[in-house]
């Protein structure tokens, strides 16, 4: 479903993060999108306190913000969102949903914003327009006679903290928990990691830390690609001689050195920001044994120093007074073998003790990390693990020091936040049950891993989607899409058109919504929302373009047409009210939440954002033992269930700068040197010579597992790359066919993207 290797441009990539390659990527999409010469100016209101969040990254919106503080990636977006192109009922007369299928995910959202509702056609093959009320009468005598447990309420993570609310609560008031979200395909094993260790499910880091802190530690996240904000704040720490040590697979440009954009100095002169101090280049899968290694490291220095009688390394006052579990994990350290370390790790002894020095030297150190971590089999051990590392020498709850996972879309934390869970435990269903005078369903609901085996197995009724592209997203998907086409019921509320709206249910929907950068204009006036970022900061955001087409409603809007034509009348619940001010929705938000959203109102609009009250930032444990807990990893292996022979590579997923999660931007990847094509694999040039293969050739990616599936991907062509040996990486979501459904994080279910096992064929025609 990409352009294929006949168009395949490859190049020696020596630019640096930022530069004048930015300029020129944000110059280009802004022409190509048509955006109006009126709406250019949107980009100096994003991430501003008096503007709009950028629908992008949630990296965090500073108080005081830089001039332009949007970076190439955020300018993508907004112009992906505000581009004037746009198609109607007449763009689906012209084409069938069979032909549309065989267009690639850029050319299909590249049409422009969806403007009017449209239900399929089985007949004609076609999308029809339909009127808004009866689309909703629809959906909702559908809804109704359904099996309630049988409907799934998926949401992308794009929506704001009102509409997200809104959501829960239909599900709920529907009768189930099966509210899984793109959190479940990415930063779950976050989520279950820290909630287990320090007693909060998200990141301690703030903005202001980094302006304390004396080390970082990176692993597994591009920055330069997936928030390039936040080298305003690597820059700013590296001039004053902050080291970064970072573990990533893949040496990536943010990571190597970037030119800031808003110096004229820096971009007159071409001077360049060295990011990484150290940089080494981890097995995937090796995570767990790197830090394993670091670890082991630290105990050995701290023996020699206690034995010299000097200072401890180790924070023995913090540990004695604020952990639990030491002893145990400080013995399967020692007992871990260096041999051991190095074979899963593919590092070697001497650059891991180098890395513990430049640790165990720093006062403040902070841990950054992304789905290089979290999408792997053993995902929550790695982020456990990560916890372990800070916890030595006391690096959580003091400036400067901390945890710092870095998420996705815009506000995919901040749902989780506002009820969207699929685990009855994290809700305040006593609290719903009060408010609204109903019985909330107490049964767990299902995962995005769960969704997708019910849908396979039949169970799944009805999919109903708040953003995304889920089709597209999810692993296993030539038994998905062949499944999916079987459901019932399905339902996209969306901006653009994708691949899901083309792999349908029986009956479908495709329900157009206004995007979160145009005017929102209810009954109450123009509307405003709110978001989370990833430091856990609320923040408020201000439509500020023209809608699109007058015939779009807003995300509150549909939320509420499907509830009223779905459930029974509440006194309680005044859906039209909502939409009419969303204020009330952020009144019902602080009466449910009073600890995080008391006045709310108020408070939204707050420079640097309302920061969620979080116990581990000052050292207050909200575990099972009230204290931080080290924990013992069951195994170094980072591909423990998923093994093959001599011959097998291991895959990871990446993603391109020219793309956001499943939005395909461009086919480039000029941070790789790759341009026409996403049809690729990186492999070393060792790799290369060992099965005799040269740059551009086609090859065949086959699953190791032997479970009965045939999984396989054809038509990639060979890019010699800095890869580890042994390893190969291609691009998400292109490549995700490959990975099996039950190939997940034990205890998150977040797929294991970053480490797949496969056998290379030579040739093989394009999937």
């Amino acid at each position: 479903m990409s352009k294929h290797s006949s168009e395949l441009r490859i190049e020696n990539p020596t630019m640096p993060a930022g530069g004048w390659g930015s300029v020129q990527e944000v110059s280009t999409i802004l022409l190509h999108q048509r955006v109006p010469l009126k709406d250019s100016p949107l980009l100096l209101k994003q991430n501003k306190p008096d503007g709009f969040a950028c629908v992008s990254c949630a990296w965090a919106k500073p108080a005081n913000p830089h001039p332009f503080e949007f970076c190439e990636s955020g300018a993508k977006a907004t112009a992906w969102e505000t581009t004037s192109k746009a198609i109607g009922a007449d763009f689906f007369e012209r084409h069938t949903v069979t032909e549309l299928e065989a267009w690639d995910d850029h050319r299909l959202e590249d049409q422009g914003r969806l403007t009017v509702p449209l239900r399929y056609d089985p007949q004609t093959d076609k999308y029809r327009e339909i009127g808004w009320d009866s689309a909703f009468a629809e959906i909702g005598a559908l809804l109704r006679a359904m099996d309630r447990k049988g409907v799934v309420f998926y949401s992308s993570g794009r929506a704001s903290l009102e509409t997200s609310y809104m959501y829960g609560l239909l599900a709920r008031m529907y009768g189930n928990n099966n509210l899984p979200d793109s959190s479940n395909m990415c930063h779950e094993s976050t989520s279950v990691g820290l909630q287990k260790t320090i007693g909060v499910p998200v990141g301690t880091v703030t903005l202001e830390d980094f302006e304390h802190t004396d080390c970082i530690f990176f692993f597994g996240q591009n920055v330069g690609v997936n928030s390039p904000r936040m080298l305003h704040q690597l820059q700013q720490a590296r001039r004053r001689g902050v080291p970064i040590i970072t573990f990533n697979p893949l040496r990536e440009r943010g990571l190597v050195s970037f030119t800031n954009p808003q110096s004229p100095t820096e971009m007159l002169t071409g001077a360049e920001t060295a990011i990484s101090t150290q940089y080494h280049q981890v097995k995937p899968g090796g995570d767990t044994a790197a830090i394993m290694g670091l670890c082991k490291a630290i105990f050995a220095f701290d023996d020699a120093t206690r034995a010299a009688g000097s200072q401890r390394l180790l924070d023995t006052a913090f540990l004695q007074e604020h952990t639990d579990g030491l002893k145990h994990f400080e013995a399967a350290v020692r007992a871990c073998a260096w041999g051991d370390i190095e074979r899963e790790s593919g590092l070697r002894r001497a650059a891991l003790e180098s890395a513990a020095q430049v640790y165990c030297s720093a006062s403040a150190v902070m841990a950054v990390y992304g789905m290089g971590v979290t999408q792997h089999r053993n995902g929550v051990q790695n982020v456990e693990m990560i916890v372990n590392l800070l916890l030595l020498r006391g690096n959580i709850g003091k400036p400067g020091a901390g945890v710092c996972p870095v998420r996705g879309h815009s506000n995919v934390q901040g749902q989780r936040t506002v009820g969207i869970t699929e685990k009855p435990e994290l809700a305040p269903l006593d609290k719903l049950e009060q408010q609204y005078g109903f019985a909330p369903p107490r049964e767990p609901g299902m995962n995005t891993v769960e969704a997708c085996e019910g849908i396979l197995a039949g169970r799944v009724q009805a999919f109903i989607g708040l953003g995304g592209n889920f089709v597209r997203a999810v692993p296993e998907r030539q038994l998905m899409e062949a499944a999916w086409r079987a459901i019932p019921l399905t339902v996209q509320v969306s901006t653009k058109l994708n691949r899901n709206h083309l792999v349908h249910g029986k009956a479908s929907y495709i329900l157009p919504c206004l995007g979160r950068i145009e005017i929102d204009r209810q009954a109450g006036g123009a509307q405003d929302v709110t978001i989370e970022d990833s430091t856990a900061c609320m923040h408020g955001s201000r439509g500020m373009a023209e809608p699109v087409a007058p015939s779009l409603l807003s995300e509150p809007a549909i939320v509420a047409g499907i509830a009223k034509a779905t459930l029974a009348p509440n006194p309680r619940v005044d859906w039209d009210r909502w939409v009419a001010d969303y204020a009330t929705i952020r009144d019902a938000i602080a009466e449910t939440y009073p600890e995080i959203f008391h006045d709310f109102n108020a408070r939204m609009w707050t420079p640097g954002g309302i920061r969620k009250p979080l116990g581990a930032a000052h050292r207050v444990w909200k575990t099972e033992s009230g204290k931080a807990n080290f924990t013992v990893p069951e195994a170094l292996q980072g591909n423990p269930d998923l093994k093959g022979g001599s011959s097998t590579l291991r895959l990871f997923t990446v993603r391109s700068d020219g793309q956001f999660n499943t939005t395909i931007y461009s086919h480039d990847d000029r941070f790789r040197g790759v341009y026409g094509s996403r049809m690729v694999i990186f492999m070393a040039r060792a790799d290369m010579a060992r099965h005799a293969l040269t740059q551009g050739e086609l090859v065949t990616l086959r699953c190791a597992a032997e479970d009965g599936v045939e999984r396989r991907v054809g038509g990639l062509a060979v890019v010699p790359y800095d890869v580890p040996e042994g390893c190969i990486a291609g691009y998400f979501p292109e490549l995700n066919p490959l990975i099996p459904l039950w190939h997940h994080a034990k205890e998150s279910k977040v797929p294991a993207a970053k480490a797949i096992d496969v056998i290379l064929e030579r040739g093989g025609r394009p999937s």
